[in-house]
């Protein structure tokens, strides 16, 4: 297949033309001062599994609006003192799935917490948490759950969980708070870009073929869904374009990667059809962070580069961790 995007050298010098709203920084700020001001309650309780070199258990934390979000926490057996942590979320459609899936990070000596995704978890892997909010008229899927009013847009909800399952484990007694680490990939990559960008008790965020960048580039480029929700939303509502785009730059991974800080590890697939290389290079090159680097798999899709990024990632965060 040829290569949907740009290839190097301009892919690596692709500059993103999007621009922060005004008020963007107030907007997050006030957004996550709700939530916390809501509160709610947290629920750790062992899980049923045969692990044993591991310890799993089922979580249930307060996310946006005091919602219950569900995630698994996976403790090293043998431990003392405080852990570094990582957190970990989800691809688009997938839920958090059993507590026996990827276990390396706590193999690893980490502290390691899978949130599920809210509405979501059943595409790909199983989910426990469901959306309560209704919205306006959507395409099925959630890229344009809301999306014509910041305030409803279905990731307002989302990126607010995320950051409120870092409130959640930082208040337990074996997590090391300067310690901090946001992965994913995909959907996830986008969750932990913004996350990374909203919370600067972040170090470290490792970000595969983010999904939620550069929104206007990537439904111009993408050949699969689900950039495409957006495409058939604006085909059906075609005096809308100006208020939905308005709303998609309050979530955009570019305007969080200039705020972010934290040292960053990204990959890119060039052959990426769903996230469009240049989309993901867009937030490389606006990150504000001066420790990120770029891995880059040329002749990859939108599966990246799976255990041997799983490899980097851990090599990369030992040197910063340990």
């Amino acid at each position: 297949m040829p290569f949907p995007d740009l290839i190097q050298p301009e892919l690596g010098a692709y500059q993103s033309a999007v621009q922060a709203p005004g008020d963007f920084s107030a907007f997050w700020d006030a957004n996550i001062a709700e939530a916390r001001a809501i509160g709610g309650t947290v629920s750790i309780v062992p899980a049923e599994t045969t692990l044993k070199a591991v310890e799993a258990f089922d979580v249930t934390f307060p996310g946006f609006g005091g919602h219950p979000i569900k995630g698994w926490l996976v403790l090293p057996a043998h431990r003392s003192g405080r852990l570094p942590l990582v957190v970990q979320y989800l691809g688009y459609g997938g839920g958090r799935g059993f507590p026996h899936e990827q276990l390396h990070w706590a193999a690893s000596g980490y502290a390691y917490f899978r949130m599920d995704t809210r509405g979501q978890g059943s595409g790909w892997a199983v989910g426990a948490t469901s959306d309560p909010v209704g919205t306006t008229p959507s395409i099925p899927g959630v890229m344009t759950k809301g999306v014509l009013d910041k305030q409803d847009y279905y990731y307002r909800r989302l990126f607010t969980d995320a950051v409120r399952a870092v409130d959640m484990l930082v208040a337990q007694d074996f997590v090391d708070a300067d310690r901090i680490a946001v992965c994913g990939g995909s959907q996830g990559g986008g969750i932990a870009l913004a996350v990374a960008g909203i919370d600067r008790r972040i170090k470290a965020v490792m970000t595969d073929v983010p999904f939620l960048c550069d929104y206007p580039r990537a439904v111009q480029k993408a050949n699969r869904d689900p950039y495409l929700e957006i495409v058939r939303f604006l085909a059906q509502h075609r005096d809308k374009k100006a208020i939905v785009f308005e709303t998609l730059n309050y979530f955009d991974g570019v305007n969080f990667a200039r705020q972010a800080r934290a040292a960053a590890l990204f990959s890119v697939a060039v052959m990426d059809e769903t996230c469009p290389p240049s989309t993901v290079y867009g937030a490389f090159n606006a990150y504000a962070g001066g420790d990120k680097t770029m891995v880059e798999y040329e002749f990859n899709n939108h599966e990246g580069g799976g255990a041997f990024q799983d490899r980097a990632q851990m090599q990369w965060l030992a040197e910063r961790f340990w």
